[in-house]
């Protein structure tokens, strides 16, 4: 792709996000999630192979349902309040059109069809942008909608998204679809507890995004695409694939990386709201969860490539990480002991 085009695009997609994010009107948002859309469609195609057209033609589609839905909602609101004021969505049809809108936008269950699709025909940094930068705007009008959302259908669909996030991952042998399934998991956490303490929905959006990009980086540095490739890509960059592990295991929300402090959170947070079977049944989900994020972490750094097959070691790469992964990489796994002072801030 043209690089000028490229940036015109990210231009546009920065600036879709920004007007959604910023905006109290309706018609705002709406328009910032239009161009967001417009804008990642031609990152989605760009490699003009068939799969990545028909991950941009099933995107544009779902994504256009979703617009027609939030437009729909917040437009019979305004019908029956006379406010387009975000945060005055009060009528309780339209906070119905309006969660399932978000739902679909964002690919949780039950309209996650979609998702896995879209993010395996598309390149690995494209499919970091939707993973992060393209949920940002929809998490952003569930935050500011909280109140009026119906707390009962959140945490069904949280419940949902997390054991079936974990249940198609098992199986699972390309890593995009793998890290697809794990969004959409980590996007039940986000949502179980949005009704009773939404800054630590927005806590574990950003930390998320933040071992996200880690991983995304580090595939996208040693170029792989499958657990077949990953299970030899281990001579290539040893170092990057031992905070692959790191990051990974902090993904899962194991102690001691960065990835367990909003799981606990979360769970500390549903138990003061007397929700304890809620909170054991979305802990035992992300079991589920934990047994494919150690199984990439064994295929990238303890695997060795079976010697009864034409499986060849590739070359060390003596090319330095980008500081960008660096930086994600400790920043993920590494900042529990600053644990009390996020807590004293939330």
């Amino acid at each position: 792709m043209n690089p000028q085009a490229k940036l015109v695009f990210i231009f546009s997609l920065l600036l879709g996000t920004t007007t959604t994010i910023t905006s109290n009107h309706w018609i705002m948002a709406w328009a910032g999630l239009e161009i967001n859309t417009l804008s990642i469609l031609p990152l989605i195609s760009k490699s003009h192979h068939p799969r990545a057209i028909e991950a941009a033609t099933k995107y544009f589609l779902t994504q256009a349902t979703a617009s027609a839905l939030v437009l729909f909602s917040s437009m019979t609101n305004a019908w029956h309040t006379g406010q387009w004021d975000i945060t005055q969505m009060t009528h309780p049809t339209s906070c119905l059109i309006l969660t399932s809108a978000i739902a679909m936008k964002l690919g949780m269950v039950p309209f996650h069809f979609w998702f896995p699709e879209v993010l395996q025909g598309s390149p690995l940094t494209t499919g970091l942008l939707l993973s992060t930068i393209m949920k940002l705007p929809p998490i952003t009008l569930l935050f500011m909608t909280h109140h009026s959302l119906n707390p009962t259908l959140l945490t069904c669909m949280a419940i949902m998204s997390a054991a079936l996030g974990g249940w198609m991952g098992l199986n699972q042998t390309q890593v995009r679809k793998v890290l697809a399934f794990s969004s959409i998991s980590h996007l039940g956490w986000m949502t179980i507890i949005l009704s009773f303490n939404p800054k630590l929905t927005l806590l574990n959006f950003y930390l998320y995004t933040l071992m996200t990009l880690s991983i995304f980086l580090t595939l996208n540095t040693i170029k792989v695409l499958k657990l077949s490739t990953l299970i030899t890509s281990w001579t290539k960059a040893p170092s990057l694939s031992a905070m692959l592990l790191l990051t990974l295991l902090s993904l899962a929300g194991l102690p001691p990386p960065k990835g367990f402090l909003p799981k606990w959170l979360i769970i500390q947070e549903l138990t003061k709201q007397n929700m304890a079977p809620m909170a054991t049944m979305i802990s035992l989900f992300s079991l589920l969860g934990l047994y494919f994020y150690l199984r990439l972490a064994y295929c990238a750094t303890i695997t060795l490539p079976p010697h009864t097959t034409n499986h060849m070691k590739q070359w060390h790469s003596h090319k330095p990480a980008s500081t960008l992964i660096a930086i994600s990489a400790i920043a993920s796994t590494m900042l529990l002991p600053i644990s009390p002072m996020i807590s004293a801030i939330l």
